[in-house]
């Protein structure tokens, strides 16, 4: 399990409402388990072991022999897949390449990838019109490429995408109309490009067992019912404060996730990633010593993976302390010293760290910040599965284009 320390009762609420919206979150929680096994929010199938995903074994050891994976997508299509690699990338022995943006340097991306002609090409779009997939798909990569090569993931209706699919005789997995793209990292989008990379894709899925979790549901509970209340107290900012680099697209996956899901009718909770130490340096002071607005996450990992140590050669006599010690030996003296100083400013946060990494503890996350968005959805009485706000921009964009 992963270490989520709650500290959002202790520092931030002296009153009697965060008790009253403990008891009030409990209550959601408890419909909330009636609908999961009424299978009322279908999305979540895919967070199960059980769940049927539309390719077999035989398309993954088709596409397994290339030593190339390129992704092609945008937001929630490509995000969590980015984060498994980044987070996991030294169990994995394949390059994987990400285009997730509009870049006018795009073929200088393109060109570093070294052996392009020992490459499969995963193009991730749910509704298979996504304006910047398609301009990147069309803009370095040819039909001669392409050819035989080439896996569409999204829904099976008349888009782009089919179009391009059924001309070039690619390889068609089905993206599910019930999930949406934020919702689908342990769906087809993100498990199929997991199964190339050779990673289990069975160790991310435990919602049945992590629902049952007393410590599991315990944490959740309190930290929605911490957030919720935050948020009626007009603490809306939520700073992710992450001191592992292999987890910073992990950052991005939850910004969308919360953004998208939250932000609407005049309501949510604005994600705002920092990364120290380097932010000590920028950022930190604001967040000492401006606007009591905030609400902090602090993630970081306790295996040390960079073993390599200061040697005293060039360390001055009043820096002698750092001799012997590694920089991951320091980054967390950093982070602890940030929390203690939070503590005497009673300034909100939580604390998650990774033990080891793993799939397991991965899918543990994906799971808890996706659980935690629906709760917090369902107290803030918000839909989290539209973006009305993106579709109007995608239809607004349309008209200068044409």
């Amino acid at each position: 399990m992963l270490n989520k320390n709650n500290f959002f009762k202790d520092f931030a609420f002296k009153s009697k409402k965060f008790y009253k919206n403990l008891k009030k979150t409990k209550k959601i929680f408890n419909s909330f388990q009636l609908d999961l096994k009424n299978f009322e929010i279908p999305l979540l199938q895919s967070y199960e072991k059980e769940y049927l995903f539309d390719f077999s074994p035989t398309t993954i050891k088709k596409f397994s022999k290339y030593k190339n994976i390129i992704i092609i997508g945008m937001g929630g299509s490509i995000l969590g897949t980015k984060s498994i690699y980044s987070f996991l990338k030294k169990k994995i022995q394949k390059k994987v390449f990400f285009f997730d943006n509009l870049d006018s340097n795009l073929n200088l991306e393109y060109k570093k990838i070294k052996n392009i002609n020992n490459s499969c090409f995963i193009v991730v779009s749910k509704s298979g019109n996504t304006l910047e997939t398609i301009t990147n798909l069309g803009t370095v990569f040819s039909k001669t490429l392409l050819k035989n090569k080439l896996i569409i993931i999204t829904e099976i209706t008349d888009s782009a995408l089919m179009a391009i699919a059924n001309k070039y005789d690619a390889e068609i997995i089905e993206h599910k109309e019930f999930i949406g793209g934020r919702y689908s990292v342990l769906s087809e989008s993100g498990m199929f490009p997991v199964a190339l990379m050779g990673l289990n894709l069975m160790k991310f899925k435990n919602l049945k067992t992590l629902i049952k979790n007393k410590n599991f549901v315990s944490s959740l509970i309190q930290n929605v019912a911490g957030i919720y209340t935050l948020q009626l107290n007009r603490i809306n900012n939520s700073v992710i404060l992450n001191y592992d680099s292999s987890l910073n697209d992990l950052g991005y996956w939850y910004q969308q996730l919360i953004a998208e899901s939250l932000g609407k009718q005049g309501k949510g909770i604005n994600p705002i990633l920092s990364f120290g130490p380097k932010d000590h340096h920028s950022l930190l002071q604001l967040y000492l010593d401006g606007p009591k607005d905030k609400f902090f996450t602090f993630i970081n990992s306790s295996k040390v993976e960079n073993n390599f140590k200061i040697t005293g050669d060039i360390i001055p006599s009043n820096m002698r302390f750092l001799k012997n010690k590694n920089s991951e030996f320091i980054i967390n003296a950093q982070c602890k010293a940030v929390k203690n100083i939070f503590k005497l400013k009673k300034i909100p946060f939580r604390q998650i760290t990774f033990s080891k990494k793993s799939e397991g503890q991965l899918g543990e996350i994906f799971t808890f910040f996706v659980l935690e968005t629906i709760l917090l959805s369902r107290l803030m009485n918000i839909n989290p599965f539209s973006q009305p706000a993106v579709e109007q921009v995608k239809i607004e964009t349309k008209k200068f284009l044409r």
